[in-house]
């Protein structure tokens, strides 16, 4: 077998130009390890995090890192070879999965990469890797912070362990940034629990959000959606950061605010609202993404997919990312 492989590694922090294209040593799988040809790679926030050396987070919770390094989570392949303690995946197995998250250790952006097969689930036959490859992360988010958190793991981000809202017929639920990755997951998932979903996204996207589902679409670039909104049973706000307590108003007393990305709130300001500000941290889970891949498959759930540019071009990937409204999710192709 070959002993190198085509990869995009780190050797520094900054743009996009630092991802170079290159040899890289071929990985063996570990105890409870697959060894997966990878065929798509989701891109994800935290690959352009790690790419500027993480100065999104703050200092005390950055992990080091060792350079050089592979950046990427989510990817899709076909399994090459299997650890003696495996017995779920076989050679020959079409897969998916967000490999070993939180963490910068996933390194998807390669022809191959070694996968906890924990992290994995099965791909659903009639998806094609490019969107299965989108799907993890964007989807998991979505899922564990609307149907079922799947862990007992403390978050760094708050004390007290993140609950989903029940979501049903009668309560009403909006989703910014529902045109991107985890925000599409989530209108669709809210829907699919009978929600009443309000999507906001700039108005170019709205025949794609109402194709979803979304009862309502509020473009952000004509009107501020904390001023429309009102007696929400829950926000996900898919943006999240500083601007996120905008949001607070339009609750109802008991409605929740979910921020995807920590931001700071005032204790004082949601006890008197009489609303809970609630964030987690998303995990691998193979059984979740088996559900997700279930519904993938018999098309309940349905993934996007922005743009998709070669191994070679993750560079133009991330330039991509960078200038933001996207439809859906980004990927990495890796031919054979």
């Amino acid at each position: 077998m070959l002993k190198t492989m085509k990869a995009i590694r780190l050797h520094e922090y900054g743009g996009p130009d630092v991802l170079r294209y290159e040899d890289a040593p071929i990985p063996a799988p570990k105890a409870g390890e697959v060894l997966v040809r990878v065929h798509a790679v989701g891109v994800n926030p935290p690959d352009w995090y790690l790419r500027d050396g993480l100065t999104v987070m703050p200092a005390a919770l950055r992990p080091a890192i060792r350079l050089p390094v592979i950046p990427g989570t989510d990817m899709s392949g076909v399994v090459e070879a299997v650890a003696a303690d495996v017995t779920d995946f076989s050679p020959g197995d079409e897969v998916f999965g967000m490999l070993r998250f939180p963490g910068f250790e996933g390194s998807t952006y390669a022809e191959y990469v070694t996968a906890p097969a924990s992290d994995l689930a099965h791909k659903p036959a009639g998806v094609d890797h490019v969107h299965a490859a989108a799907a993890p992360m964007a989807g998991l988010t979505a899922w564990q912070f609307l149907i079922d958190l799947g862990h007992d793991h403390p978050s760094p981000f708050q004390e007290h362990r993140h609950r989903p809202v029940p979501l049903g017929p009668g309560t009403t639920v909006l989703v910014n940034g529902a045109a991107g990755g985890v925000g599409h997951f989530a209108l669709q998932l809210a829907k699919g629990k009978g929600a009443h979903v309000i999507a906001v996204a700039s108005g170019p996207h709205e025949a794609f959000l109402r194709s979803l589902g979304a009862d309502e679409v509020i473009d952000y670039t004509r009107t501020r959606p904390e001023d429309v909104a009102r007696d929400l049973d829950l926000v996900l706000d898919t943006v999240g950061g500083p601007a996120s307590r905008r949001f607070l108003r339009t609750l109802k007393r008991g409605g929740a605010l979910f921020p995807v990305f920590f931001g700071e709130f005032d204790p004082a300001e949601t006890a008197r609202l009489g609303v809970t500000v609630s964030i987690t941290q998303v995990r691998s889970n193979g059984p979740q993404l088996a559900e997700l891949g279930r519904l993938l498959g018999d098309g309940t759930l349905h993934v996007a997919v922005d743009s998709a540019y070669p191994l070679a071009g993750a560079a133009a990937a991330h330039e991509r990312a960078g200038r933001g409204h996207l439809q859906g999710k980004i990927v990495l192709t890796v031919e054979p």
